[in-house]
């Protein structure tokens, strides 16, 4: 007759395993949390409405030129960042069509 060994597991093995499990299905659930929730892949400016963009835009255009210059720009430190790169024409403005372009990506 065969006997059948028993596996002793000491009570703090138990609580270990059961500890990193609870971590593990934790985490899982922060993750599919974030990748549930509204993309940021982007930054915050991606998911902004048109209404928005306007809102943001008018703000930061103090002189209500329609147009936004190095000054302005600081306002928004993403955008002041890359005045330059935004500045597709070279003319040292950030026009509303540019800023929406920038937003964009």
């Amino acid at each position: 007759m065969k006997t059948r060994k028993h596996h002793f597991i000491p009570n703090f093995e138990l609580r270990s395993v059961v500890l990193l499990s609870a971590l593990v299905l934790g985490a899982a659930s922060i993750a599919h949390a974030q990748s549930t929730a509204t993309p940021m892949a982007a930054g915050p400016q991606a998911n902004a409405s048109a209404k928005e963009m306007d809102a943001a835009f008018a703000k930061a255009d103090t002189n209500k030129d329609g147009k936004l210059d190095k000054k302005e720009a600081q306002m928004m430190p993403a955008i002041a960042d890359r005045f330059e790169q935004l500045d597709a024409n070279g003319d040292g403005f950030i026009s509303r069509e540019e800023f929406s372009k920038a937003a964009g990506s």
